[in-house]
């Protein structure tokens, strides 16, 4: 229920309220040991002792005595206080004061209301069995089967089963803890609704939300209004959050946002799912991964994002699924698709994956990146694999192989192993730029050095063939290696333009 539906309700039991105050009835005595009158209280005061009983319409009065004032129809009442209000509701306290004419009782000391199941326990409680609306302005406790909800001021619409709580709302269940500023609480249908900063507490994760409910029969929640997941290592962030606590499967929508702070991870979109029991998340809509540290961040973007945990809420794997683009001021790189496991700080790039370092287009059927401590550490290019560069003048360095290994040195390419089918186009100059011809070469295996990733210094290491060619001399075409491809302008400029659909 919202909080103007409830405004709603309260108006018009006020209204029907004011249209019965005019059907005055008398209060009855059912029964008492002893009933005096006695000039001190009053001459309509009349006294009652032991075992009484009062009845005003169906409703009945008990306590050990009380004053009645027959003309006003107010009464005082005093000890073992109890008021019948119908098959389900009852309410008991140490003293009452009633009037007769506004049906408004108050109530004092050890106050308690009973409906069904549901036990209402304060120091101070107002009804009005016109509105049926009880009210507790300083603190009051709840407790329903094994829920325990207390808060400052609170209100209890008894005819249909709801509560509104406000200031320091605690709802204690033996699976979790709630805390919120405003709670409406439906017995009947054990619905919770929020309104304000509320937050929900258990063994497995903490939730969050500034206005949502909760069905306590169902376990599920929805939350609005900068909605939160928080366990020990992850946090879930969105605009609208939706989540059941049994199944431990949650919706979000909006601005979402997923953020592992083990692995320094954030992945972002506009909907995401999550399963908790099967350890796996996805976020699709402008997708976008985060890997941050203070040196360099890589930011990723795929169609779609799979982040998966294990049993400890350990991140163990990531995967993007098509239309992958990265960007690191170091590292560059286009794919279908993609894999990264944390057990090993691996990269996998599958499908046409295209990779940039610094001068370098690296391809192949996929692609290994290896890590360490987030600074690339190796390569390894399977099938086909291909590394492009431009001469600083014209033409293009080229390696071919059947796989390659790459090993860096503060994330710049250091030396390659061509293993298998290795040939090479290489533009040999001086030191002034002046070109002294241009190398083809072929071996079984070759081991290339590379000085600020330009290739620096070729080892033949089996079957080597090789030819330097004046510039004039080269025969046509031989300066382009089979499957050459120059993809320049599928590399992200930078971490904007990672976005852009591949060419």
């Amino acid at each position: 229920m919202t909080l103007k539906s409830l405004f709603f309700t309260l108006i018009c039991s006020l209204l029907f309220a004011n249209g019965l105050l005019a059907q005055k009835t008398v209060i009855h005595i059912e029964r008492a040991r002893l009933a005096d009158y006695n000039s001190k209280f009053g001459k309509d005061v009349q006294r009652l002792i032991g075992d009484v009983i009062m009845r005003q319409d169906s409703t009945l009065f008990y306590c050990d005595s009380a004053y009645l004032n027959e003309k006003t129809r107010n009464f005082e009442a005093f000890s073992k206080v109890h008021i019948n209000v119908n098959d389900s509701l009852d309410i008991y306290s140490d003293r009452l004061l009633y009037n007769g004419d506004t049906r408004i009782a108050e109530l004092f000391d050890n106050v308690r209301l009973v409906d069904d199941s549901t036990l209402l326990e304060t120091e101070y409680l107002i009804y009005n069995r016109f509105t049926k609306l009880a009210t507790y302005p300083n603190n009051g406790k709840i407790t329903r089967g094994d829920k325990v909800l207390t808060s400052i001021k609170g209100y209890y619409q008894t005819d249909i089963k709801e509560f509104y709580f406000r200031k320091d709302v605690v709802l204690i269940t033996p699976e979790y803890q709630t805390y919120s500023d405003t709670l409406v609480y439906n017995t009947n249908q054990e619905m919770a609704w929020f309104h304000g900063p509320t937050v929900i507490r258990s063994d497995e994760n903490t939730l969050y939300g500034g206005y949502g409910w909760y069905n306590l029969r169902t376990d599920e929640a929805y939350f609005t209004k900068n909605p939160a997941i928080y366990t020990m290592k992850q946090m879930v962030y969105a605009d609208t959050m939706f989540y059941n606590r049994n199944t431990g499967f949650g919706r979000a929508g909006g601005r979402v946002q997923i953020v592992d702070t083990n692995y320094q991870l954030i992945v972002k979109g506009t909907f995401g799912q999550f399963w908790e029991l099967e350890g796996k998340s996805f976020v699709t809509d402008s997708a976008l991964a985060i890997s941050y540290d203070s040196k360099d961040s890589l930011f990723m973007h795929a169609d779609t994002l799979f982040l998966y945990f294990d049993q400890e809420r350990e991140a163990k794997k990531m995967e993007a699924y098509f239309n992958v683009r990265f960007f690191r001021n170091d590292l560059q790189g286009t794919c279908d698709s993609l894999t990264y496991a944390m057990s090993d700080s691996t990269i996998r790039m599958y499908r046409d994956p295209v990779l940039w370092s610094e001068q370098n287009q690296l391809t192949g059927d996929s692609i290994h990146i290896m890590m360490t401590n987030k600074a690339l550490d190796s390569l390894v290019m399977y099938n086909t694999a291909f590394i492009v560069s431009r001469d600083t003048i014209k033409g293009f360095n080229q390696i071919k192989g059947k796989n390659m290994i790459g090993y860096f040195e503060q994330n710049e390419l250091d030396n390659i192993a061509v293993e298998g089918n290795a040939e090479t186009v290489y533009y040999v100059r001086e030191e002034d730029q002046s070109l002294i011809g241009i190398n083809l070469a072929k071996a079984s295996r070759m081991l290339i050095m590379l000085v600020e990733s330009q290739m620096e210094r070729i080892i033949y290491q089996s079957s080597p063939a090789e030819v330097m060619y004046p510039e004039k001399e080269l025969p046509e075409g031989l300066d382009i290696l089979k499957g050459f491809r120059w993809l320049h302008e599928r590399r992200p400029a930078d971490k904007h333009d990672i976005y852009r659909k591949n060419l």
